[in-house]
């Protein structure tokens, strides 16, 4: 074949060491271990406790063990894509950084920001430099350090994220492997249910924004969850109608990892087995850009050349959809 496709060769992830249990977290809000798992399926989430580090250090950490486990050389790498709604600084681009950091110092970088949706926005956008021609590697990263932006005696919110990195290497692929087609949307009424109300342009931060304290992270929990459960779950069935895909013809459902009843109501209406949906949400908690990411890497070994996968992702703003691919490798 002679049509270019982007395949994903290679992937590493990254969590920091710091457990916060459900049973920490008894300690801090009103809250208890039966209440979190039975509503969101966490158990413990990861945080970046270090001084002075942010995103870009899971991003290079996670780009780091990537380079390693697919002995890439970073001189040959063309493009680098931070999806991330938490990015070190305004302005400065923490994608510039995390690429000059190892080492891929032939690469522009660019942020992307789409929240939770925003690796999967990245896999499209990353496939399209690809299928141009005019790019052999791109790599792209998905990193959130969570913590930053939570508010710790919220409980709403406080229960759900952690701190992670995952990354994922494309390149060409000349056997009709890789991305084979995506369905992505938006609705801009998204953004009156889960935000940080101060802190850009519309509301500069003031000492009054300090004190009121808006710039953490705020939702409105049951009418995100009402628009995640029906929009991953229309975006992943209309994929599959689309591309005449039958529950047997998929190998694997790697879907956003936000709350586990949003998980399991899309592999319902997608008609599959427990046992090919990929989840780390017990051990992770929602690490917003990173989740897609961090299943691939985690459950790697599973993959075999050929497998069908689908991404399901949804993400503040409103953002969502689903991509369909082919596994372009064995794990050696």
């Amino acid at each position: 074949m002679n049509t270019i496709t982007a395949a994903i060769t290679a992937v590493g992830g990254y969590v920091p060491d710091f457990v916060l249990t459900n049973k920490i977290l008894e300690t801090m809000v009103d809250t208890n271990d039966e209440w979190i798992t039975s509503r969101t399926g966490i158990k413990e989430r990861r945080i970046l406790k270090d001084e002075g580090k942010g995103t870009s250090y899971l991003a290079i950490k996670a780009s780091e063990d990537l380079l390693v486990r697919g002995n890439i050389d970073p001189l040959e790498i063309d493009l680098v894509i931070v999806a991330t709604a938490t990015p070190d600084m305004p302005v400065a681009a923490t994608a510039a950084y995390v690429a000059t950091e190892i080492g891929a110092i032939n690469a522009f970088a660019f942020d992307l920001q789409a929240a939770c949706s925003g690796f999967l926005y990245g896999v499209s956008v990353a496939s399209a430099y690809i299928q141009s021609g005019r790019y052999k590697k791109v790599l792209l990263i998905g990193a959130d350090k969570m913590s930053s932006i939570v508010d710790y005696t919220d409980r709403s919110t406080c229960i759900i994220f952690g701190d992670g990195a995952g990354a994922a290497l494309f390149e060409p692929n000349f056997e009709g492997l890789g991305l084979q087609d995506e369905y992505l949307r938006s609705d801009g009424i998204g953004r009156d249910f889960l935000k940080i109300e101060a802190g850009g342009s519309l509301h500069p931060t003031t000492i009054q924004t300090l004190q009121d304290n808006k710039h953490k992270i705020i939702q409105d929990g049951k009418t995100v969850f009402k628009y995640a459960v029906t929009n991953m779950a229309d975006s992943s069935e209309l994929l599959m109608k689309r591309n005449n895909l039958t529950n047997e013809d998929i190998q694997w459902l790697v879907p956003h990892q936000a709350n586990k009843r949003i998980i399991d109501a899309t592999a319902s209406r997608m008609k599959l087995d427990d046992s090919k949906v990929l989840m780390n949400i017990e051990k992770y908690g929602n690490t917003t850009s990173a989740t897609i990411a961090l299943v691939l890497s985690d459950f790697e070994s599973l993959f075999k050349k050929g497998d069908t996968i689908i991404l399901a992702a949804f993400g503040g703003g409103f953002t969502w959809g689903s991509i369909y691919l082919k596994w372009a490798y064995n794990k050696k």
